[in-house]
């Protein structure tokens, strides 16, 4: 990996932590060569997790290929960075926080008809994108919706994502025993599974191969029924979870949240989808996209496009989306000045500086950066 020759990590000044994840941690960084802030997420060659190194490898390579072919609603690669002990990579910052968060900040805790349609339209755009480039998301959740300082949107974390070399998915036949032997190993390994986002290698529109992915991966309560089943899977999967975020939008939950996860997978493939009041074009598209058979799914047949022409988007000029000056909501300000601070010098000071505390696998508390935020290499 090239670093850039205008950043380099003894130059990045940690502003606060964005937030940890399953890989790593991101931060706010602010250049002090060029007086800029950026996203700079970071993850420790050292890890308890034996894949996210490679899965660091594939993001970058993600990000670089959406560097050669752009979109507006996903990010672009600003720099690379790699030592002995860490891979890192900066993103623009996104200052209005992600959906899930601007969600929680209504009144009722949900969006309205007219917002939905405007954030939905921004994800679709930005995976029918991602599907032209062959690239299946697989991590579609409110989490990975950020709000750029514009009030537009950008997808990130692509981590989890999967390369397709066909861009339609064959029919699958399976006779009733198979499927119910399938769904019973499937079963008796979800029982070993503890955590909520399950990494690749523990198990997350037209063409030619109709190539799978076969791997079980994603966020509990946006898995699609195929991944459950293990029947393998394609872009039709980033469809499920479009419903499901569209559900969540509309509701302030998913639809088939259960008790643990075990019992939401089996009413991902069990329980009819429910809606309260009359039915709307709203609740229809969401039908339509949280089918069981991915082969009946909106958008199977005929991608992007199919989900475009539905009534829910009548009227809505898809080609003048990004030039909307008034989104439903705009950041006020980019805050992060505004916010306490890590303390510490450079990004590689802070990484050191938390080598040096012992592990809470041991006993101890995790460690804290200066914010209160908590920071565990365990974690990564």
């Amino acid at each position: 990996m090239a670093t850039s020759p205008e950043s380099h990590l003894h130059n990045l000044r940690p502003i606060k932590v964005l937030g940890n994840g399953a890989m790593g941690t991101v931060f706010l960084v602010h250049n002090n060569l060029t007086n800029s802030k950026f996203a700079l997420k970071v993850v420790d060659k050292s890890s308890a997790d034996s894949n996210s190194d490679r899965r660091a490898r594939w993001e970058v390579s993600v990000l670089r290929q959406l560097n050669q072919q752009p979109h507006q609603f996903l990010p672009s690669l600003i720099a690379v960075f790699e030592t002995e002990q860490i891979i890192a990579w900066a993103v623009p910052f996104c200052s209005g926080g992600d959906l899930n968060v601007l969600r929680h900040r209504q009144n009722d805790g949900v969006f309205s008809p007219a917002v939905i349609r405007f954030y939905l339209a921004e994800v679709v755009c930005a995976l029918k994108h991602l599907h032209s480039l062959g690239i299946v998301y697989r991590d579609l959740k409110p989490e990975n919706v950020l709000i750029q300082s514009s009030g537009h949107v950008t997808l990130t974390d692509f981590d989890l994502s999967r390369a397709l070399a066909g861009k339609k998915m064959k029919t699958l036949i399976m006779s009733e025993p198979e499927m119910n032997k399938r769904r019973r190993k499937f079963m008796v390994k979800l029982n070993k599974v503890k955590t909520a986002r399950v990494t690749p290698m523990t198990r997350r529109n037209g063409s030619l191969s109709g190539e799978r992915a076969n791997s079980f991966v994603g966020t509990d309560e946006y898995v699609a029924p195929e991944v459950v089943r293990g029947d393998g899977h394609e872009f039709a999967v980033d469809w499920w979870a479009l419903g499901v975020l569209a559900y969540e939008m509309l509701y302030g939950t998913t639809p088939f949240r259960g008790k643990n996860r075990k019992d939401t997978f089996n009413r991902i493939l069990t329980m009819p989808l429910k809606f309260t009041g009359k039915p709307t074009v709203l609740t229809d598209l969401i039908t339509k996209l949280l089918d069981k058979e991915p082969t009946r799914r909106l958008g199977y047949g005929g991608g992007a496009c199919e989900i475009q022409e539905h009534p829910f988007f009548n009227g809505l000029r898809w080609d003048l989306l990004a030039e909307v000056v008034r989104p439903p909501f705009i950041p006020s300000r980019d805050d992060g000045e505004l916010t306490c601070k890590v303390d510490c010098f450079t990004v590689t000071e802070y990484f050191k500086k938390l080598r040096q505390v012992q592990s809470p696998l041991e006993g101890k508390s995790p460690a804290k950066d200066d914010c209160g935020y908590n920071v565990s290499f365990t974690e990564f």
